[in-house]
């Protein structure tokens, strides 16, 4: 069940209130005075809510008496449809992972929701403190953080919550809640959701064909859609060998291939990107539509670098926004002019998308989009360039390059084609790659 952006948590005290008959000039009244949380766009262009800013407690400080909201009992949140989890970013704990909720402790409350019948909102928060005033103040159902530490250090004294399963926090005034948690949870969740999750993040959970990366180096054919690149590539202002190039490393050029993440054809597209792109989604899977939507994408993806002079550094963070998001691009861009990088230089900024991944870097005040997994969009970059380079040579020596392109990270990848080692001499596809069930 994926997360949906609903009403403020005020319209849902709305509603319980309008099931008690209570007068309307107070319910608008109450509408009124609710703060709204802020309405940001994740780094593909999910919409995602985030930490509302108390602004009687900014001016007067924490503890000041602010007006705080009755949490919402389990009837209340059943009858809504809606369970809000309050988190922050992390690996551990949420994050967003090419429009989709990752994170094991989301996942979890995911399929929390889903038992409740509810669907699921995230609030990310700021800070562990920023979690527990929203909780305390009704406009969070659970904290779905593992908070022992915090909570048996006293720390959290001052605020009414209770520990719950997997060291989550509920509101102490919600135990209907609290004790629905309880009897859903069992010990084995945790291990269980952990392998889900390295099982989504690998190339194991995308389902297609391993075709050979280069067809023919003498006769000057890289695959069966050559003329759709050459026709394409001057959309996307670059050469036909780059695209080819991203299009082994997205989907070894099986234009049937399908990722759990909803991301399907040729170039790998989202359906919110076919959406944007004007690609109708009955056409996703056509080769020639999904090739012609990536290169207008990778026009536009260019653009949004304008800043950037270098044509083809450009390219670079063009590629590294396709697999990893704009934003996080941009977040790593920002650690880099602060720690004294040159901002436009993609040899720079690799060092700050890899840096995304530690919570010294993500929880910098200058990175609005949090955590990332940026070895993965690093080598994504690496691997791209590295094979256009090979292709390039092979078209115009016509000779295969008898060498391995190995990744300067290695780590789990998470595109098609993505692998720590790329075979330069042309194969045919392995048994065992055929369609997974």
């Amino acid at each position: 069940m994926s997360y949906m952006i609903t009403a403020s948590r005020g319209l849902r005290q709305l509603a319980s209130l309008l099931r008690g008959s209570a007068p309307v000039f107070l319910l608008l009244l109450v509408a009124c005075q609710e703060k709204r949380p802020t309405v940001i766009k994740t780094p593909w262009g999910t919409t995602i809510a985030t930490a509302a800013v108390d602004t009687v407690a900014a001016e007067e400080g924490e503890g000041s008496g602010a007006e705080k909201h009755q949490a919402l009992s389990l009837e209340d949140i059943k009858a809504n449809g809606e369970m809000i989890m309050l988190t922050i970013s992390g690996p551990q704990t949420y994050y967003d992972y090419h429009g989709k909720g990752m994170g094991v402790n989301y996942l979890m409350c995911e399929k929390l929701a889903a038992h409740l019948g509810v669907t699921l909102r995230i609030d990310v928060c700021t800070d562990t403190l920023d979690m527990l005033r929203r909780l305390e103040n009704g406009e969070g159902d659970v904290i779905a953080v593992p908070m022992e530490r915090y909570q048996s250090s006293g720390k959290a004294s001052q605020f009414s919550t209770k520990v719950v399963a997997n060291g989550w926090l509920t509101n102490s005034n919600n135990p209907s809640l609290a004790n629905a948690i309880n009897e859903w949870y069992k010990p084995s969740f945790l291990a269980e959701t952990q392998k889900q999750e390295t099982y989504l993040l690998t190339s194991g959970s995308v389902t297609r064909h391993v075709y050979p990366w280069l067809l023919s180096a003498e006769k000057g054919q890289v695959s069966t859609y050559d003329n759709l690149f050459k026709k394409y590539a001057p959309n996307a202002g670059v050469d036909w060998t780059l695209l080819a190039a991203q299009c082994y490393q997205e989907s070894c050029f099986d234009p049937k291939a399908h990722s759990w993440a909803g991301a399907c054809g040729l170039m790998q597209i989202m359906p919110s990107t076919a959406d944007h792109l004007a690609l109708p989604r009955n056409r996703i899977y056509d080769p020639e539509a999904n090739v012609a939507a990536a290169s207008r994408y990778m026009r536009e993806l260019q653009e949004e670098f304008k800043d950037v002079g270098n044509p083809a550094e450009r390219l670079k963070f063009a590629l590294a926004a396709y697999n990893g998001g704009l934003h996080h691009v941009r977040d790593a861009m920002a650690l880099t002019k602060k720690h004294g990088g040159v901002q436009y230089r993609w040899g720079d900024v690799r060092h700050y998308i890899l840096a995304l991944s530690n919570p010294e870097f993500y929880r910098d005040p200058v990175v609005k989009s949090g955590y990332m997994r940026g070895m993965e969009t690093a080598n994504y970059v690496d691997m791209i360039v590295e094979r256009q380079r090979q292709y390039r040579y092979a078209l115009r020596t016509g000779t295969a390059v008898i060498s391995k392109v190995k990744a300067r990270h290695s780590s789990t990848q998470s595109s098609v084609g993505s692998s720590s080692l790329i075979d330069a001499v042309p194969h045919r596809a392995a048994k065992k790659n055929k369609w997974r069930q």
